[in-house]
């Protein structure tokens, strides 16, 4: 079995997620503007990964679809990141990761999953249950168009259905594939028929299950670098086949398209996992890189390097945590905290809130790794005082992207 120490597998997983130089990472950091070039910019960061996980928080200023891309594109438009699902575009939304925007060369990839889900994954038969809603739903888009969510409460208001029943069923019928979502406006779906959004070509293609699981196996990789079996399960929440997931890895490893290869984390702890045999050799070159730790990176809590939180820990020594769910007294960093990238380190947490009225983004807390002091301390050492502008320059750089003045001082408290 082939081996990777911390290091290569950390410096691996910046290179294949896009967050070190472009000679490493494989794609330029290019993507100013809103133009055909910034699209063309962001739909290669989506392809690297498969997807682009969507969220609904934005009290940082931004979701977390659109801070995943400003991480990646320097000088990309906010405004465009929420707008990228639009008719003729290579995307689609679909059950990835999470909800995400996915290449449209994976459409037939997922008719497996569109099969599984025809019964819905938490509601059951919902279809079966409400025929009478899931027609009338159907027929008013093959007559009037795209349907939103806030149609359905025009015509669920005058006691046509009951609402909720309603938009439960419009998504069980996209989950199954009945309907597609054209688009998003304000972060509002746009529900219509596939045929008037897939090309036929996608629309007509089905993959086997078996060769299905395979290709998501490898695009996984593609994002991941190097990936243990529960990260590449995770990554396309393959947790009811995992047999299958087994078997496809081998069918894999037989063809030499991957490679056994375990994390040495040293005092003999080794975690086992995958790697293409590419990545094992650039991994390997990867250790003579220099990254800057001076200039820093504010990441979603959902970027595709931090969502997998014991993988976070194991590849950056980094406790990732989401305390968006907790009561506020029994919060430690935050409510919505940003990881800050420096290097190949993460060095900082920043709890942010965005003003949009008052064109400002709040500082509400900083946390800096192994800090012992306040900003205005003098006895910081170099190793903190490097993370303390690493991180006020990826600071700046966030709000400079949402065109929002910085207001409060990030002070240094302990990890």
């Amino acid at each position: 079995m082939e081996t990777l120490s911390q290091l290569e597998a950390r410096r691996l997983a910046l290179a294949r997620a896009g967050l070190l130089k472009p000679e490493w990472t494989g794609f330029p950091w290019r993507g100013a503007g809103s133009g055909k070039r910034a699209r063309a910019a962001a739909h290669r960061v989506i392809r690297r990964f498969g997807y682009l996980q969507l969220d609904t928080v934005s009290v940082a200023g931004a979701r977390s679809h659109v801070i995943v891309l400003l991480s990646r594109l320097t000088g990309f438009d906010a405004q465009l990141g929420e707008a990228l699902l639009q008719p003729s575009e290579p995307l689609f939304e679909y059950w990835g990761h999470e909800a995400s925007w996915l290449p449209i060369e994976l459409y037939p990839v997922f008719s497996f999953r569109r099969i599984e889900f025809s019964h819905h994954p938490w509601w059951g038969d919902l279809v079966g249950q409400h025929p009478k809603i899931a027609r009338g739903i159907m027929r008013r888009i093959r007559d009037e168009g795209p349907l939103r969510s806030l149609d359905l409460e025009g015509r669920g208001s005058r006691g046509w259905w009951d609402l909720k029943v309603a938009k439960k069923v419009a998504s069980a019928l996209w989950s199954s594939g009945a309907l597609v979502i054209r688009e998003r406006r304000n972060f509002q779906r746009f529900y219509d028929l596939p045929e008037r959004v897939i090309p036929q070509e996608y629309l007509e293609t089905s993959i086997p299950r078996v060769e299905a699981i395979e290709v998501l196996l490898l695009q996984a990789l593609e994002g991941h670098g190097w990936a243990s079996t529960t990260t590449l399960i995770q990554t396309w929440r393959f947790k009811k086949c995992r047999s299958e997931v087994a078997k496809a890895l081998r069918n894999l490893h037989e063809r030499g398209q991957i490679l056994e290869c375990a994390l040495d984390l040293g005092h003999k702890s080794r975690v086992p996992g995958w790697v293409r045999p590419a990545d094992l050799e650039l991994a390997g070159r990867l250790q003579r890189v220099r990254p800057r730790r001076d200039r820093g990176v504010l990441l979603s809590p959902f970027d595709p390097v931090l969502w997998d939180r014991a993988r976070t820990l194991q590849l950056f020594s980094f406790h990732q945590v989401l305390e968006i769910f907790k009561p506020a007294a029994q919060r430690i960093y935050g409510y919505y905290c940003l990881p800050v990238l420096a290097g190949d380190r993460l060095v900082a947490r920043f709890d942010l809130k965005a003003h949009r009225k008052r064109g400002v983004l709040e500082v509400l807390a900083a946390h800096f790794e192994g800090a012992t002091g306040s900003s205005g301390s003098s006895r910081l050492d170099g190793e903190t005082r490097e993370a303390h502008r690493a991180a006020q320059t990826g600071l700046d750089r966030f709000a400079e992207s949402l065109e929002l003045k910085l207001v409060g001082r990030p002070g240094l408290t302990p990890a």
